[in-house]
């Protein structure tokens, strides 16, 4: 007979029913945030708010993400996956339907706000799921498929929002996208269980879902895992980085518009170009170091490696507010958002070298608290510089060599990639206390 454990064998499906609904939650997610940064050059046109104004309401949500990163962890472990989903769905799809609601800067700024809080959830419970619906061997696959939803979800947006808001106005654009996760939480609510009290999972299934035999829960308290230099190098690394990645995310349509005169109609093609670029790179760049390492070369050597080689590629974006032909800034922060995913990709990475697993969850959330930081400081000065020069230069020549600094940071800091030890802090986890 068939061992009910083996990877091949035929146990059932339904665990990819779930991994559906993550991927779903995950595109959500995404045409949510990146909604407002599509209708951005038209609501400045209904608005009037300055670009001071327009960078303090996207600081506004890159806050609320921090502050969600330090709370929606505790707060699913609390209350279980299926209710605390749920609540974050339903707040971040209350808060993206009610940007239609506002008329002010201070109104899009605590919609953006709330949206930015709900928001912070969907990753911690996406993840939390994946653990509990996954034998080990393919929870890395399952995690790839439901993060592909970010990637869907910034290249759904400029196709659809530009549609609807033309159509039936800029507030159906907000209020379509918060119905379609009110959606998904009508059909998550009946569909999830944990796998031993799912009703329609076959024995067999479950059986190979749980195939890795109990594991003792460990946790590593956040305070333990400062000392460590490997720490502050992962947190840097995002500290520096992501608030490029925010910055292409939110002002990449307004910037088109003020350099070429793009509207409505035709923002769609070049955002979408610029989003199906970075999905290539976040491929690419992953591939680079792996294929490295398949040539023998060691961690260390192979991640810097494919850092430096993604560092200087976004290098030539600094051209992009200078050149005088659309397509041709398109492509240069296409390749630079491609260049950031690559590296994204490979400093992620570099906590799983760092650290031991248990460690891994807790390091990335004091890197996505670093970054979320760091994108709304970026976000508020962003503003200001553009108020006070009329030219996104500044910002551009930023994203263009801050890559180089923060691999060098990244590497004063662990020259070696040694992983840093923390067996003898390791604690047993005690239900319902955070990280």
């Amino acid at each position: 007979m068939t061992d009910p454990t083996s990877p091949n064998s035929r146990a059932g499906h339904y665990r990819w029913i779930i991994c559906a609904l993550l991927f779903l939650a995950t595109t959500v997610n995404y045409v949510d945030r990146a909604v407002f940064g599509v209708l951005a050059p038209e609501l400045e046109k209904i608005v009037g708010w300055t670009d001071r104004q327009f960078g303090d309401i996207n600081a506004a949500f890159t806050l609320a993400y921090a502050i969600g990163f330090v709370i929606m962890g505790r707060f699913m472990d609390r209350v279980g996956t299926r209710i605390g989903y749920a609540v974050a769905l339903v707040l971040w799809s209350l808060a993206a339907a009610g940007h239609a609601l506002a008329r002010t800067p201070l109104g899009f700024g605590i919609a953006r706000f709330l949206l930015g809080l709900g928001e912070s959830g969907n990753f911690p419970a996406a993840v939390k799921t994946t653990a509990e619906w996954f034998p080990r061997r393919e929870r890395a696959l399952a995690v790839g498929i439901f993060n592909a939803g970010s990637n869907v979800g910034a290249v759904l947006a400029p196709l659809l929002v530009p549609v609807i808001a033309l159509k039936w106005g800029w507030q159906w654009a907000f209020i379509s996208t918060g119905l379609a996760g009110l959606v998904w939480v009508a059909v998550w609510l009946p569909i999830y269980r944990k796998p031993q009290e799912h009703p329609k999972l076959k024995p067999a299934e479950l059986a190979y879902i749980q195939s890795d035999g109990s594991e003792r829960p460990v946790r590593v308290p956040w305070r333990r895992l400062w000392p460590h230099r490997q720490t502050w190098a992962f947190a840097a690394g995002k500290f520096m980085t992501d608030p490029i990645w925010w910055f292409y995310l939110f002002w990449s349509g307004k910037f088109l518009a003020d350099q070429f005169g793009v509207d409505l109609k035709t923002i769609g093609p070049p955002l979408i170009t610029i989003y199906l670029l970075a999905d290539i790179g976040s491929v690419a760049g992953g591939w680079f170091s792996s294929s490295l390492l398949k040539r023998g070369w060691t961690p260390n050597a192979a991640r810097k490696t494919a850092m430096f080689a993604c560092a200087v590629c976004v290098m030539p974006v600094s051209l992009a507010p200078v050149v005088s032909n659309l397509w041709v800034s398109v492509v240069l922060i296409g390749v630079a958002a491609a260049a950031h995913q690559g590296f994204s990709a490979n400093l992620f990475t570099l906590t799983s070298d760092l650290f031991p697993r248990h460690a891994v969850g807790s390091v990335v959330g004091i890197g996505g608290l670093a970054g979320a930081v760091g994108g709304m400081l970026m976000q508020s000065a962003s503003g200001r510089i553009k108020d006070a020069t009329g030219s996104y230069l500044a910002m551009f020549l930023m994203a263009a060599v801050v890559y180089l600094a923060a691999l060098g940071v990244v590497h004063l800091l662990t020259p070696r990639l040694t992983p840093a030890r923390l067996a003898a802090e390791s604690v047993p986890e005690t239900k319902g206390k955070s990280l």
